[in-house]
């Protein structure tokens, strides 16, 4: 086991405007299980690729364990990855698949079977082990990319999008198996994602990137309860948080045809003098109130969960109109709250759960 160290490491592709990974300082602890998450093309799999030694690093440096690993090849920095496309040889069983690496680094064949052996009891492949994979199931594949990596005894595991290929129930399942493993084993961890769903209850901590920008590091409750800015804020959360621009008026912010309610002293530290306002809120953090008291909506959508429901609305006073558009504010409530496409109602946000932003900057204004 070991701690990586990410020290101002950039990476810039040839005839390309901005870095792929801007200035990247991060540290992983050792043991950790450390989630990248963000959108496409914004430098999650390039920093991965970095710590592997699998891409240049421009600027900066990288360190495992203490050691500056930044010019070192692949093979000298003892990582075993784990790809999105489980990469086994088709022509080989599973269980030469799993020992094949230690193969290649002449480890005894007996020690070789041993630790083939421990993998597959871990991860249930023993019944497997003589089969190859074109007979597996996608779950089982990735059961046997992450035995390759277990029987090498990595200081560190990288793990690039491993579920992205699976179904959802299987993802579902696969991604609790691969926490509980890497949990057992203790090994400092890696792992990159474009599901914020994935990275929320995998990671002991998740760093949120944008444009190849770290924006924020912290654990899972931390970045859904103190998001730094306002990106951080729409993308984590599932559905998003409500986020709305509005005018400061007296007794609050203007939105729509209504005013919610806002500290007057909160607001001067949020508009930054500008006479605006970006607010958020969860879905989550909205009671619906009686007509006439709160910011009234118009429903447009609902969708039925079961237990819950989520109602997709627009700021009354506003368009309904715009099918790409849809929503203004989406609420979750009781499915037995759930009313019509078509209806007004009148929400209120629950008092602490409201987030300031500033508009120019979208940085959170702590209240």
């Amino acid at each position: 086991m070991a701690t990586v160290s990410f020290r101002h490491a950039t990476r810039t592709y040839p005839r390309t405007e901005r870095p792929a990974v801007d200035a990247l300082d991060l540290d992983v602890a050792d043991g950790e299980f450390l989630v990248l998450v963000g959108p496409s093309g914004c430098g999650k799999s390039t920093s991965l690729r970095m710590l592997a030694g699998l891409e240049e690093v421009d600027s900066g440096a990288i360190l495992i364990g203490g050691r500056d690993v930044t010019d070192e090849p692949p093979k000298s920095r003892d990582i075993a990855m784990v790809f999105q496309n489980y990469a086994l040889y088709p022509h080989k069983t599973v269980e030469a698949n799993m020992g094949f690496a230690l193969k290649l680094a002449h480890v005894p064949k007996a020690e070789i079977a041993r630790r083939v052996s421990e993998a597959a009891k871990i991860l249930d492949l023993e019944p497997l082990l003589q089969r190859r994979p074109r007979a597996l199931s996608g779950g089982q594949r990735q059961r046997v990319a992450m035995g390759r990596a277990i029987v090498r005894d990595p200081q560190v595991f990288l793990m690039d999008e491993p579920l992205s290929n699976l179904d959802a129930k299987l993802r579902v399942q696969t991604r609790t198996q691969i926490a509980a493993l890497v949990q057992r084993l203790g090994t400092t961890t890696v792992y990159v994602t474009h599901d914020q769903v994935e990275a929320m209850t995998m990671g002991d901590r998740v760093a949120v990137l944008k444009d190849g920008v770290l924006q924020q590091c912290a654990a899972p409750k931390t970045l859904y309860d103190c998001p730094v800015n306002v990106f951080v804020a729409g993308f984590i959360g599932s559905p998003a948080m409500n986020i709305l621009t509005g005018q400061v008026v007296d007794g609050g912010v203007r939105l729509g045809s209504a005013v919610l309610p806002v500290p007057r002293d909160h607001l001067v530290r949020a508009s930054g003098g500008s006479g605006r306002v970006t607010l958020g809120f969860r879905p989550e953090a909205i009671e619906l109130a009686g007509p006439g008291d709160g910011l009234p909506v118009v429903v447009t959508v609902v969708e039925q969960l079961g237990s819950d429901a989520y109602l997709y609305s627009k700021l009354a006073g506003e368009s309904t109109e715009d099918p790409l558009n849809p929503s203004d504010v989406v609420i979750r409530c009781d499915a037995r709250q759930a009313v019509e496409p078509g209806r007004t109602v009148w929400l209120r946000v629950r008092e602490n759960c409201l987030h300031l932003f500033d508009p120019a900057t979208g940085l959170r204004v702590a209240s």
